[in-house]
């Protein structure tokens, strides 16, 4: 298992800030960074801003489940990440993650904000890459497509740098992982390019790569792109599996000519 801190100057010692790790799945390439499950990300995302406003101190812990060592066995058995641990407490499913981050974890709450709207905007956007990924035929891009400009045109109509206003919330940890999902993925499988003038997307996406909390947690390129190998039973090339890791993050537009 490999382990990082993100304390952002949070101290552990003589201090009520808990300290909460995540255990997230490991690269399915070498095993030790990060890799490409969507739930570990989006749940680091979430504690990473509260670790900034040093409301907790955050460890993150990879684990290879290819290999998985004799503890992670052990203390989870069967159970994949994301795993939160609060204090000696095992939270392993992805719902009651998400509800002790909102309910017990100090800060959590101001990121689960109510909006039914962007609630159901974002909902099945992921499921519709993946019908894309499968199908490979055009009706499946274009329902991708709709979807996303549904989003733009929310993001141009309310103004702001994010879902529901100008400061994160549970929504965007959502659905930044998903949006570099499609943009990595779709490219590499199908040729799919995020349309150049749904601007206000790719503002959103501007300010996302500009996120410490969305850096920090991002899978290399290379393994968003074996995750959906995997699952369609492909195998990566050698060289694929030797190249130094890629984080696509360019913005295609000029966005101050918006």
């Amino acid at each position: 298992m490999s382990e990082e801190n993100q304390d952002n100057g949070a101290s552990r010692n003589g201090s009520a800030v808990p300290e909460i790790e995540l255990i997230i799945k490991a690269s399915t390439i070498d095993g030790r960074r990060k890799g490409a499950c969507l739930f570990c990300q989006e749940y680091f995302m979430d504690l990473y801003l509260l670790a900034e406003l040093k409301t907790i101190s955050l460890k993150v812990t990879t684990v290879c489940m290819q290999k998985p060592p004799p503890d992670f066995r052990t203390n989870f058995e069967a159970t994949h990440p994301p795993i939160l641990i609060d204090n000696g407490l095992a939270i392993l499913e992805n719902d009651k993650i998400e509800r002790h981050i909102m309910k017990s974890v100090p800060g959590g709450y101001n990121l689960f904000v109510q909006d039914k709207e962007v609630a159901t905007l974002i909902e099945n956007l992921y499921s519709k890459l993946k019908l894309m990924l499968v199908k490979k035929d055009e009706s499946k891009n274009n329902a991708l497509l709709v979807h996303l400009k549904k989003i733009n045109d929310h993001l141009a109509t309310r103004g702001t740098r994010f879902l529901t206003g100008d400061t994160m919330c549970c929504f965007d940890c959502e659905l930044m992982p998903r949006l570099q999902h499609i943009r990595v993925a779709g490219k590499y499988f199908v040729d799919f390019d995020i349309p150049k003038h749904l601007t206000a997307l790719w503002r959103y996406m501007y300010h996302m790569y500009q996120l410490d909390a969305f850096t920090q947690s991002c899978p290399a390129d290379q393994d968003i792109i074996n995750h959906y190998k995997l699952q369609q039973m492909l195998k990566m090339k050698k060289h694929e599996e030797l190249e130094t890791p890629t984080f696509t993050t360019s913005i295609p537009v000029d966005l101050n000519d918006q």
